[in-house]
């Protein structure tokens, strides 16, 4: 008991050391490659490698460490009570959001295996284990639905009609047209991949959540009332479907967006819940939208910006919705005569955390070596779409 009640501090004393031990071991490693290449060029790509691999597994540790820190300190009853959070948000919201997650990951695991020892049923268990998922899915947000009708309407700051009104039609709206553009766009532009999650493509996948995941964590400042500029946390996941295209990268947008959800959740409705996590995360899919076309294919900084821009420009879009229709209060706190240029002023930081995933970006991609790595990775994303099959 003494240890649960702990919890929350130590987390919350152990989570700025873990972050600057994290920076401290990722800039070391960053100065030993490039040490390795100023003495020996050639001779560098083996440390390179092994620094790489290093990197990836810290970023996983470190991710991990922060993960389960962060559910000790944000679930903790004392920590609920005194931010004034129904307890109720336990079995009705963080279990059903790490029930899905381990459901994905395990998924994700047993499709590993399979598309290396039993191709054959790979199919038939890729279509089951995307229909428990939608189960989990659907159940989540039933189960979000039933904690929002009884512990948050009533709540006067966010519902009284001359104070911030939360409108639910506009957020059901606003959810549903984004979802069905993000996905019309995804299968529309990702058509001529027919390739499946195989080894390599799931295994770069969870680095890539992983990296991103514990890249979210360094934080270059925190927003008043939620949202965060991070240390390039979208560039993995941004990258991946660079790579793989819109199809892939909206899975993989989606399973970050669930991560953030446990991490840092602002729950006062299902469809704001969904709009500021799923929806607004699964916009990375977006990066990939140059994938399968033939515009800048000698210029890959200028096809990762420009795609970049898009990918960030959806998510303002779901952010700045969720503003006008869920946060209106906020608003009428700060004074401002319209929820609209409140919430466009208040959100565009997320430019500022896509700008420094594209200079970042670029310069990755200014890379030779780089860029051979991504054609060795996935060759149709490099080559061109007529002579691709």
């Amino acid at each position: 008991m003494n240890y649960l009640l702990l919890s929350p501090y130590l987390a919350d004393t152990l989570e700025t050391p873990s972050k600057w031990i994290f920076i401290g071991l990722f800039a070391c490693l960053i100065l030993t490659i490039l040490i390795a290449f100023l003495v020996n060029k050639f001779g560098a790509k083996k440390v390179v490698k092994v620094a790489v691999a290093v990197i990836v597994l810290l970023a996983i540790a470190f991710g991990i460490f922060l993960l389960v820190a962060e559910i000790f300190k944000k679930y903790d009853l004392a920590y609920l009570t005194d931010n004034y959070v129904n307890d109720k948000v336990i079995p009705l919201v963080f279990i059903p959001l790490l029930t899905t997650l381990c459901l994905a990951l395990i998924g994700g695991i047993v499709l590993f295996i399979l598309s290396k020892k039993s191709p054959k049923t790979f199919k038939k268990t890729a279509l089951i284990v995307g229909i428990v998922l939608g189960v989990a899915i659907i159940t989540t947000l039933i189960l979000m639905g039933v904690y929002h009708s009884k512990y948050i309407v009533g709540d006067g700051y966010y519902t009284d009609e001359n104070y911030g009104k939360l409108n639910s039609l506009a957020l059901y709206i606003s959810a549903i047209v984004i979802v069905c553009v993000l996905v019309l766009v995804a299968f529309t532009l990702g058509k001529k991949d027919k390739k499946p999650f195989d080894t390599h493509c799931i295994a770069l996948a969870g680095v890539c959540v992983a990296l991103s995941f514990a890249l979210s964590y360094v934080k270059l400042w925190d927003m008043p009332t939620g949202g965060s500029v991070t240390l390039v946390s979208l560039l993995p996941v941004m990258l991946f479907a660079f790579i793989y295209g819109t199809k892939k990268g909206l899975l993989v947008g989606l399973l970050y967006g669930v991560l953030q959800a446990i991490q840092d959740p602002w729950l006062i409705h299902p469809a704001q819940f969904i709009l500021d996590y799923p929806i607004a995360f699964s916009c990375v899919c977006l990066a990939g939208v140059f994938s399968d076309l033939n515009l800048f294919k000698k210029l890959p900084q200028v096809r990762f910006a420009l795609s970049a821009l898009i990918a960030g420009a959806f998510r303002f879009i779901c952010h700045v919705l969720s503003g006008v229709f869920a946060f209106g209060a906020y608003a009428v706190d700060a004074g401002a005569e319209s929820f609209w240029t409140y919430s466009l002023i208040y959100n565009s930081y997320v430019f500022i955390d896509i700008a420094l995933v594209i200079v970042v970006g670029a310069i990755l991609l200014s890379s030779k070596a780089f860029n051979k790595e991504i054609e060795r990775i996935n060759p149709i994303n490099i080559e061109d779409n007529s002579t691709a099959e």
